[in-house]
């Protein structure tokens, strides 16, 4: 089996969730396998999902980047119920209070026609980097949940890429893996995107949204990542400076760092 299949976790109640475990870094070593996890929604998960996950993987941390909205109208997700991991919840768009799950409809019903060609690889990268100009604080209180995990933090949204997608990427960039490798496992959700889309149109929150929207609009591309990497090394020479940037230490960024390289 190779590297990338192994480090798919397969699931019954979920479709996108991979470690992060084995990826070169440029000094030559690799990062450590069952530290951080990425994944869409843990709303469906089975009990034997969850004996897995945590007896198996080792999970100890939950971080859940969905809106109040999403956990209102889904809620919490059946690990919430296990008194032994440590949730943190850290939405990556602007606080509004909760909305109804007419109200997501309407809402969505409000919406202009989709435009050919709006939800591009430019689309996204412009999404994605609201995430880091309107929430550092959420990003950042991701990252340090990661940071300080005593075994596996998975990291999750609802469908595992985007939101997700960024926060990780962020992660992996101050653990040194070379930017084709972070570009590489952003675009691995597009092998299972139609099982995402399929799973995430069933909620409340997002089905409303996604039925006006093709396959290839919420296709990951390599270039969006691209973008987000070269924008954060532009702006403060790579992920470690945005932390700096936000609050941190020399010291918390190579805890961060030692964290998801170092047995």
């Amino acid at each position: 089996m190779d590297a990338v299949a192994q480090r798919w976790i397969d699931l019954e109640g979920l479709v996108n969730m991979r470690d992060l475990g084995g990826l070169p870094t440029r000094d030559g070593g690799t990062t450590v396998a069952r530290r951080l996890i990425r994944s869409d929604n843990l709303q469906d998960l089975t009990d034997a999902d969850i004996a897995r996950l945590v007896d198996e993987v080792g999970v100890t941390d939950v971080v859940d980047l969905r809106t109040e909205t999403e956990l209102h109208l889904e809620g919490p997700g059946p690990l919430r119920r296990l008194e032994s991991l440590t949730h943190h919840h850290h939405s990556l768009l602007p606080p509004r209070p909760p909305e109804s799950a007419d109200e997501v409809a309407a809402r969505a019903l409000a919406l202009p026609p989709r435009e050919q060609g709006t939800r591009d690889a430019e689309f996204w990268s412009t999404h994605y980097l609201g995430y880091l100009a309107q929430r550092p604080d959420s990003v950042s209180a991701a990252l340090w949940a990661v940071a300080d995990a005593s075994g596996a933090a998975v990291v999750h949204c609802a469908a595992g890429k985007d939101r997700t997608g960024t926060v990780v990427a962020m992660a992996l960039d101050v653990a040194g893996v070379p930017r084709e490798e972070i570009v590489a496992d952003y675009v691995l959700s597009a092998e299972r995107i139609e099982r995402i889309i399929e799973r995430v149109s069933r909620t409340h929150s997002q089905g409303p949204a996604l039925r006006g929207q093709t396959v290839s609009d919420q296709t990951p591309r390599a270039e969006t990542m691209t973008t987000i990497l070269a924008a954060v090394d532009d702006g403060w020479g790579g992920a470690p400076g945005w932390l700096r940037a936000n609050g941190w230490s020399e010291d918390d960024v190579a805890h961060l760092r030692a964290r998801l390289t170092r047995a």
